[in-house]
């Protein structure tokens, strides 16, 4: 049986696919100094599903309103350097409207939009191997029902 540790807790992060017009919405924000790309992404919070927060990210991130509609994959992942995993809920999106003049959050360079050859050479800027594997899912087809989520309301 493996080791426990109480103080075990994986972050649980939403993230959007959307492609439009043969590019992918990335964005580029600063981590520890160095400039990184990642698809809109960010923390489950507290009292949203996690549609609704794959939409307040992307939002908030890239400074789109996107509709999901499907959910891709779940991605887990261990970066050597932390000692807790990420759990990656990926939505494929669809960009509906831009607001370009919104302040985007800390860290958060800016959005672009990329081929998908541009964003295999920015390999070494990937935030985590999760940037591509989503791309690969994506473009490969995969596709589940956002019914697959059951949201549960809390007993009253």
């Amino acid at each position: 049986m493996p080791a426990t540790n109480k103080d075990w807790s994986p972050h649980i992060v939403v993230a959007t696919i959307v492609e439009r017009d043969g590019r992918f919405l990335l964005i580029e924000e600063r981590i520890n100094g160095a400039l990184v790309l990642n698809q809109p992404a960010g923390h489950w919070e507290p009292g949203e599903t996690l549609i609704e927060a794959a939409r307040r990210e992307t939002l908030e991130e890239a400074g789109w309103d996107v509709e999901p509609t499907h959910l891709l994959g779940i991605y887990e992942w261990q970066p050597q350097s932390l000692s807790y995993p990420f759990v990656r809920f990926a939505f494929a999106a669809t960009a509906l409207r831009h607001h370009p003049d919104r302040q985007l959050d800390d860290g958060i360079e800016r959005a672009v939009w990329m081929t998908p050859d541009e964003i295999l050479q920015a390999e070494p800027r990937w935030r985590s191997p999760s940037v591509q594997t989503c791309i690969a899912d994506y473009q490969a087809g995969v596709r589940y029902p956002l019914e697959l989520i059951q949201h549960l309301a809390p007993s009253r």
